[in-house]
């Protein structure tokens, strides 16, 4: 009698502790849980705050691009204009045209030279 008191008693004793065994597993899942809802509801967060940023930065880069192209387009519109008035400018005064060009290149000469001799010392 007393081997079946003890037997049911540590029967009993099994079975609260597997109780205790599933509500402890049955809690950590819970707190688990709440944990990785409040992680995805910061990264949701995160996302949230990342787009106006990367719309920003992608308006910036856009209109960086645009001005590079304008700036672009406005420099060969005023070489052309640049090459013309020469080339107007060589045919109305060849003359004159030709000394200038021959004092820039003199100039240009001693300015290599007086470089190239600075370099020396």
């Amino acid at each position: 009698m007393i081997s079946k008191d003890l037997s049911q008693a540590s029967g009993h004793m099994a079975d609260q502790a597997a109780r205790s065994a599933d509500q402890a597993i049955d809690a950590t899942r819970s707190a688990i849980g709440q944990k990785i809802d409040g992680m995805a509801d910061t990264v949701r967060g995160l996302q949230d705050q990342a787009a106006p940023l990367l719309d920003r930065a992608t308006d910036v880069a856009k209109r960086g691009v645009d001005a590079a192209r304008d700036t672009s387009a406005d420099l060969i519109n005023r070489a052309g204009k640049a090459t013309d008035a020469t080339v107007g400018y060589v045919k109305d005064e060849p003359v004159k045209a030709m000394l200038i060009a021959a004092a820039v290149g003199a100039a240009l000469m001693a300015l290599m030279s007086a470089m190239s001799r600075g370099g020396r010392n």
